[in-house]
């Protein structure tokens, strides 16, 4: 049996996964959560063996909450299953400890091969998924400077580009103002930017946040 996690914000979204994944033969539900917070808190005493995580959640980022789940979970497989399709996020959160990444355009079968894939411990990768990795080893990508970036780095560069304060993030983050700061002078010069302003204008240009 593979039990799995559905974290996103969205009751509707959840409801149809449930639907989907439950009327399987050998796939079992384990918790749902509306926010990476409460799926964290629902971790210890509801295990389970692949954890659905959308990247636009309130509060935490699924960017946040895959961090804190390679630190306390290594083991636990985890599918990003988000609405920003691959081009945006895949390579970097494959990077950064995601074990696959579908667009929630993707059909009902793939969901399940995806879902069955990380049960037996093993990665998922689409079709594109694949793709983009194939140009990138042949140097054929894209070469945004985003996915580039650590995954602190990619951390912080979202809060910033969301608006909120250095002090905000630390606070956010368990950072310095001083260390957020770091980070924030070494974004500006990795992107190519010159202001939180143009930090922004980056993230909207890139399809990195939501509309």
């Amino acid at each position: 049996m593979v039990n799995v996690a559905i974290v996103d914000d969205h009751e509707i979204v959840r409801a149809g996964l449930r639907e989907i994944l439950a009327n399987e033969l050998g796939i079992g539900i384990a918790f749902e959560a509306a926010s990476g917070e409460d799926a964290l808190s629902r971790l210890p005493e509801c295990p389970c063996d692949v954890l659905l995580l959308d990247l636009a959640l309130p509060g935490q980022s699924g960017v946040d909450v895959l961090r804190t789940l390679r630190q306390r979970y290594p083991d636990l497989k985890v599918l990003v299953l988000t609405g920003y399709p691959e081009e945006r996020y895949a390579l970097a959160m494959l990077r950064h400890g995601a074990d696959g990444y579908l667009c929630k355009e993707c059909g009902q079968d793939e969901l399940l091969r995806a879902v069955r894939t990380l049960g037996q411990g093993q990665r998922y990768l689409s079709p594109r998924m694949a793709e983009l990795l194939a140009d990138e080893v042949a140097g054929n990508g894209s070469g945004a400077a985003h996915d580039l970036l650590s995954e602190r780095e990619l951390q912080v560069f979202l809060h910033l580009a969301r608006g909120q304060s250095v002090s905000d993030i630390g606070k956010a983050l368990h950072l310095s103002i001083k260390t957020v700061s770091t980070y924030r002078t070494r974004l500006l010069d990795k992107l190519g930017v010159a202001s939180n302003a143009e930090l922004a204008a980056y993230a909207l240009r890139n399809g990195l946040l939501a509309d």
